[in-house]
């Protein structure tokens, strides 16, 4: 796979989802490269809208080639939705698409940091114009913070002697800058990986998602798209990694169990209010095919829920 190029994930699965309505107005929370925008754009009808958030300046840059009067691009975060819906004057959407993963450009240009296999300045940020790098953040952390980012973040059994080999070079008077000096020291830190597994691997997913604070802006975006989808409106999200798609399970989950009341609550089923949102069939995964044709797929996990007519 060429540095630039992308392959959208479970893409006729998420727009199959949405249950598009030709007239309808669809939000692309994560753009990207646009592969699921342009999939939503052919399914629409003249009177259809498509409304794209983007963070990723370079992202930003690459809707400028989709020329379509339906088709609108935004640059923010999509944990801004209802903001940014309401500057555009849209009150109600018929379908919110996110699709969480980091795209292949990003892993694949050097410049950004976000991987090991090249050697580049640690960036990691999702929107270059603002925040702080994860250089930055590596530079100045206490060896506790740099435990717990990498282990809650990363998952990562040896966070503790990561952290410590991290601060350990800075005391050496190592200005840790580049993506091959972190991957250097980590991997000098792992003395046990899972097979065909990078020892910096978690390392550099949990500073990313640090850095970009994923999953506050997850968290921040769901209960804003139920706010915004109108009744029978379709959320669906692709999530790739198991943090991620434990907030949007348990979202989900939150929406549509009205029974949260003790058992012996006097009070009767009926008379508890509606659920807000209704799970549409199970997780979707993709197939043995598409894993195939692109190994970036495997852990991707596409969940759906529908908005009911519940205030």
């Amino acid at each position: 796979m060429s540095a630039g190029s992308h392959i959208s994930v479970l893409l006729n699965e998420a727009v199959d989802a949405l249950n598009i309505r030709p007239e309808g107005v669809y939000v692309d929370g994560t753009f990207g490269r646009g592969g699921h925008s342009r999939a939503i754009l052919e399914r629409l009808g003249p009177q259809g809208r498509l409304i794209a958030l983007d963070r990723d300046l370079a992202a930003v840059a690459a809707a400028k080639d989709i020329k379509d009067g339906r088709f609108q691009l935004v640059h923010s975060g999509f944990s801004a939705i209802k903001a940014r819906l309401d500057e555009l004057g849209v009150s109600r959407v018929d379908g919110v698409l996110l699709d969480i993963g980091i795209s292949s450009p990003q892993i694949d240009e050097a410049a950004r940091g976000f991987s090991f296999r090249f050697d580049g300045p640690l960036d990691m940020r999702m929107d270059q114009s603002r925040g702080q790098t994860a250089a930055e953040f590596v530079a100045q952390a206490s060896e506790e913070q740099l435990r717990e980012v990498i282990k809650d973040y990363g998952e990562e059994r040896f966070a503790k002697q990561i952290a410590r080999a991290i601060v350990a070079a800075r005391t050496d008077g190592v200005a840790i800058t580049t993506t091959g000096q972190l991957a250097q020291i980590v991997a000098g830190a792992v003395f046990k990986t899972e097979p065909g597994q990078d020892p910096a691997t978690r390392t550099f997913q949990a500073l990313r998602i640090f850095i970009n604070q994923e999953l506050e802006e997850l968290s921040l975006t769901l209960p804003q798209c139920a706010d915004v989808l109108a009744p029978g409106g379709r959320l669906a999200v692709i999530s790739f990694h198991s943090l991620e798609d434990r907030i949007v399970k348990r979202f989900i989950r939150d929406q549509q169990d009205r029974d949260q009341l003790p058992s012996r609550f006097p009070v009767r089923a009926s008379e508890l209010p509606p659920p807000r949102m209704v799970a549409v069939g199970k997780a979707i995964r993709p197939s043995e095919a598409e894993v195939r044709a692109n190994p970036r797929s495997r852990s991707a996990v596409l969940r759906v829920a529908e908005r009911t007519a519940a205030a």
